[in-house]
């Protein structure tokens, strides 16, 4: 399975990593493929490129704020094949996340 996520906090400092983090144990746990964009308080770091968007099986989008480049994703919106939650819950049940993903 591929997931490509972004994350995103109002301070751009914590949470915007730790749920990074919590995505990418995760998937390595399954062994999935993955790719985690942050848009934190260093800017944009490890942007998803269109294509890998278009690849990806589903999108985690663990944002508490707005994003950047969020049109990105209307293809896999409309398809239902994107998860919007807040970050700390992905930092709390990164499983439960991810079975929900599987479900999509």
């Amino acid at each position: 399975m591929k997931v490509v996520a972004v994350t995103a906090c109002p301070t751009g400092v914590a949470h915007t990593y730790m749920a990074q983090e919590a995505i990418e144990k995760e998937c390595r746990k399954r062994g999935y493929e993955f790719k985690v964009e942050t848009q934190g308080s260093m800017g944009i770091e490890n942007e998803l490129e269109q294509e890998e968007v278009d690849a990806a099986d589903v999108v985690i989008l663990a944002v508490a704020i707005s994003i950047e480049g969020e049109e990105r994703f209307e293809e896999k919106m409309d398809a239902g094949k994107v998860i919007q939650i807040d970050p700390g819950e992905v930092i709390k049940h990164p499983e439960s996340v991810l079975d929900k993903a599987e479900k999509l």
